[in-house]
């Protein structure tokens, strides 16, 4: 599903060439759950956006279901975010004056999907997180979990092969930050791809292999018991 080979990802600054990642050799299987952890500046960001496809590597091969990642448009690749992964990230990234259900009808309106299937789908969505009682509400009248799970509802719109999740739990209460890991456990079980980037071993802990990086650098891929 996820194969990188000797990826490197380079940044100029003014005059100063920054080196973020440094021969990433890689490969996520179809159905794996993984965590990708480490410290500040490790590259943890960077291959999340390599992965994400909202960034093109310096150097080495990227392929991401068979495809290669390095060849396409701006708006293939658009596509392939739209139709391929779903985005969680730890500030939600709702919109702030939509509605539960507007928002996760934003990534189904640019599939172009027709007005009944996305009805349908977004209520399911929504009754599958937990929230077909906050259909109408917008972010402001919800908690820092249900903004994550109308934002997991959206990652789901378009039933993506791939979960991207960005340190999901950053910004939650220990209960809260419980039921969204429950949520990425149940995606796992039906054989989605659950990539997550996190600093809380805890939850790195429940995936199938933690992926360890220091310094733009594979550091120890573990497996979990």
């Amino acid at each position: 599903m996820i194969r990188m080979t000797n990826i490197e990802k380079e940044y100029l600054t003014g005059a100063v060439k920054f080196k973020a990642l440094k021969g990433i050799d890689l490969h996520i299987t179809k159905g794996e759950y993984v965590a990708i952890v480490g410290p500040s500046g490790s590259g943890k960001s960077t291959m999340m956006n390599i992965i994400g496809c909202l960034d093109i590597q310096t150097a080495g091969g990227f392929l991401l279901d068979g495809q290669d990642i390095a060849t396409m448009t701006s708006n293939q690749l658009a596509d392939i975010r739209n139709q391929k992964i779903g985005f969680v990230f730890q500030a939600f990234n709702l919109l702030p004056y939509a509605t539960a259900y507007e928002n996760v009808e934003v990534p189904l309106l640019f599939a172009k999907t027709n007005s009944k299937y996305r009805k349908e789908r977004i209520i399911e969505l929504l009754h599958k997180v937990g929230l077909g009682d906050k259909v109408n509400n917008k972010p402001t009248e919800m908690s820092g979990g249900e903004m994550q799970r109308v934002a997991i509802a959206r990652a789901l719109a378009n039933d993506p092969d791939i979960i991207l999740a960005d340190e999901p739990t950053g910004n939650l209460d220990s209960a809260s930050g419980a039921a969204i890991v429950n949520i990425f456990n149940e995606l796992h079980t039906m054989g989605k791809t659950v990539v997550m980037i996190t600093h809380d071993m805890s939850l790195a802990d429940k995936t199938d292999r933690i992926i360890r990086l220091k310094d733009g650098m594979l550091e120890k891929i573990t497996a979990v018991a």
